[in-house]
Formats: structure tokens, sequence, C-alpha cells
């Protein structure tokens, strides 16, 4: 068996080492070209709402109704839904009424029996005077005579109260609108049991709305400090701020979430083209409402820009180590260009202005 050896020449070599060269080059241009992004950033402080401050709420009619059943059985039909207009009386939902027909039917029968008893018991007390009068009795049977008469009588009273309150309850086997007024949502649908209390349909009267904001509990002094308060009404870029007709705090705070309920009841014109649940922006402003927002001490705020905003996490990058830290936050009220921090900060911390870019890979904090 013979073996054959071949040896590289020169130029091959020559060419390999050209290639690692090139290829070196291209990975030092590629590294330099992708240095980690530097993010500014701002120093937390505390902060005052120089002009008050805003909070987000939403529309409420001044006049809305959820129409529940008042008598059990299952829904035969429901005659609106979502959007229609009604008028005051018109018919809503009908729910079977056979069972209150019954009713109707045994209580007519209780009335026709208790009114026979009654004019038997009358006769009955006719007679025994008679008899009294002739001697052939005592004072005592006339006396029970007469009670028996009293007894017939409430009866019978009982009887036709028993029919009138069945009549009322077949009755209500007719749903019908209170008031005029758009249907807002229907809460069920044919062939489903009503029971007395039930949801049927909500509607509500579209003549005023007015507005209605959580405020936490810490800001009621500053909202109730304020010397004015506006709304910003639904409408993209053509949004407007008005002033409501009234503004009233409601009494109590909620112990749950440490809020407190303000309404802002607006005028009819401003009202037009409004509906339930839109959102709105109410803001507290006048010299009192800065200088009540000025007096608490160590009030956090940040600029509405650093906030990072995923699903229901609120989240700020705060420089750590020549890098970023994720750290979650609960947000107050917007001042301005800026958002209350209530909790997760500190003052004096630094955090990056661009949430977006503190989130690459590499990034470094540069002070702004």
């Amino acid at each position: 068996m013979v073996y054959e050896t071949r040896s590289r020449s020169p130029r091959t070599g020559a060419r390999r080492q050209a290639l690692v060269a090139a290829l070196a080059l291209l990975l030092a241009a590629g590294t330099a070209s992708a240095a980690p992004p530097a993010v500014p950033t701002v120093v937390v402080g505390a902060g005052a709402a120089g002009g008050g401050f805003e909070i987000d709420g939403n529309l409420e009619a001044l006049q809305q109704s959820t129409v529940a059943a008042q008598l059990g059985g299952v829904v035969l039909e429901l005659a609106v839904k979502a959007g229609d207009r009604v008028k005051a009386g018109q018919l809503l939902a009908r729910i079977d009424e056979r069972d209150a027909q019954a009713a109707l039917a045994r209580s007519e029968a209780a009335v026709a029996q208790a009114d026979a008893e009654l004019r038997n018991a009358r006769l009955h007390a006719e007679r025994t005077r008679e008899l009294l009068k002739q001697g052939f009795i005592s004072q005592s049977a006339l006396d029970m005579a007469e009670t028996q008469l009293k007894a017939a009588q409430a009866g019978l009273q009982q009887a036709q109260s028993g029919r009138t309150q069945a009549a009322l309850a077949r009755s209500y086997a007719a749903v019908t609108a209170p008031f005029a007024a758009i249907v807002l949502a229907t809460h069920v649908e044919a062939g489903e049991l009503a029971t007395p209390g039930r949801p049927l349909v909500t509607i509500y009267a579209p003549g005023r709305m007015r507005a209605v904001v959580q405020l936490p509990a810490s800001r009621t002094a500053t909202a109730r400090a304020a010397t004015a308060a506006q709304v910003q009404l639904p409408g993209g870029a053509e949004a407007r701020w008005v002033s409501p007709a009234t503004r009233t705090e409601l009494p109590g705070t909620d112990p749950v979430s440490q809020t407190v309920e303000w309404r802002f009841d607006l005028s009819a014109a401003d009202s037009a083209g409004l509906q339930p649940g839109q959102n709105v922006r109410v803001r507290f402003s006048g010299a009192a409402a800065t200088a009540a927002a000025a007096a608490p001490a160590g009030r956090l705020t940040v600029p509405a820009a650093a906030v990072l905003r995923r699903g229901e996490l609120t989240a700020v990058y705060a420089a750590r180590d020549n890098g970023f830290v994720l750290k979650a936050v609960r947000l107050g009220a917007t001042q301005g260009t800026g958002v209350e921090v209530l909790a997760g900060l500190k003052a004096g911390e630094r955090i990056a202005l661009d949430p977006v870019r503190a989130g690459l890979l590499g990034a470094v904090p540069v002070a702004q």
C-alpha cells in the first residue's frame, strides 16, 4: 500500500490569514457599533403641584336605575336590548305569571267563601234578635250571634286584602320602565329564571351626567382647599375642560381602598353626547389648592414619562451600580407633567427618564 502526502502551498496559508484578519476587523466594528445605550436619569425628590393636581374618573348618569324582578318565574320575553330608547311605562320584560294567576284565583275563591259566611252570620244575627224579642232565647245567645257576625266581616276584609295582594303580584309579571330612558345593559335572557330582587335591565336618563372620582383620602384636604375644579370631557384631540355645576364630597372613606368619592354634576349642555362609563379627568386648581399641596413634606413626584406601565404593573428603572433595576411603585394623582409616588421609591434615588431604553441589555445611567 502506498501513502501519498500533500503539503499546503504558501499561497493558501496567506489567503487564510487574510480571511481571519478581515473577520477580526468585522467583529471589532460590530462590537464598537453595539456600544451600551446611555440613558438619562433624574433624581427623585419631593415636589409640589404648582397648579393643583389632576385625577382620573368616569361618567355616571344623574338618573340611573337597575330594574329588578319582583316576581319569581321564568323570563318569557325580553322586550329591549342595550341602546334602545324606552318611554315611561314601556314593557321591558315579561315573567311567567301562571303561579301568580293561580294565587289570584285562590284569593277570589276565598273572597267568595268569606262573603257567603258573612251573609249567613248576618241572617243568623237577625233571627236571634227576633227570638230575643219574643223571649225564646237569652241575651247571651244574641251576643254570640253578633260576635260571629263581626268575625265574618273581618274574614271578608282579610280575603279581600289577599285578593288585592295577589292581583298586585300578578301585575309584577310585566316589568315596565319607571321613566323615559336609554337601556344601558340587560342582565337576563329569555328562558332564564328570575327571582325577586334579581336585576333585569339597567336604564339611564340621558339628560344629565356627572363625573365621579375616587380620591385618595390623603388628598381630600387639598381638594377641599381648591378654589376651582374642572372636568375634561372625552373627545380625543378635541377634549375640552368645563366647570361643573356642583361638586359634592360623599361622607365616609372606603375602608379597603382608603378613597373618598367626589361627584361633579355637569350641565345639560355639557352632558350632550356623553355616555355613562366614559373616562374623564378632574383638575383641582387655585391658590388654595397649590398651598395645600405644597404643605405636606416627603411627597415624591416623578416624570410621567419615566413610569413603565405593563397591564396592572407600574414600575420605574432605578440606577444601581452602572446599571438599572426595575422597581414596582404605587402611584397617586397626576400633577401636571409628573405623577405622585405613594410607595416604592425614596427621595434621592435616580431613575431612568426613558424606561424602554433602560430595559435594554447593558444600559448605562447618565446624569442629566
